[in-house]
């Protein structure tokens, strides 16, 4: 997108809400790789990582759609662009299996919280 006669990209605080975003998909994807790994080993600790990785990938989820509508402005929100689409498909997704608050509470249980 275009601003201000600037691609948005370059604009620092842009680019500072880009790197956390990107910071937290990169963990979000190594806690979803380790429940991955852990249920192809059959491994005894897969219900808290499954748990840690749904929490954390709703976290992101979260964060991510908010800021794609927050970054493409007002446009964000129409039909004429995808973020409003993609915003409803993440709150759904994060409902879906129990939502984050939920995984938190089930991974502190399984830790004897």
């Amino acid at each position: 997108r275009v601003q201000f006669g600037q691609v948005i990209g370059s604009f620092q605080a842009l680019q500072h809400r880009a790197a956390k975003m990107f910071t937290d998909l990169e963990l979000s994807r190594s806690a979803v790789e380790a429940a991955l790994a852990a249920i192809d080993a059959d491994s005894p600790d897969v219900p808290e990582l499954v748990s840690l990785a749904k929490a954390k990938m709703g976290d992101t989820f979260h964060l991510v759609s908010n800021e794609m509508v927050q970054m493409h402005g007002g446009i964000g929100m129409t039909d004429a662009h995808d973020a409003g689409f993609y915003l409803k498909r993440a709150r759904a997704a994060e409902a879906a299996f129990g939502n984050q608050a939920y995984h938190r509470d089930r991974y502190a249980k399984i830790q004897g919280y």
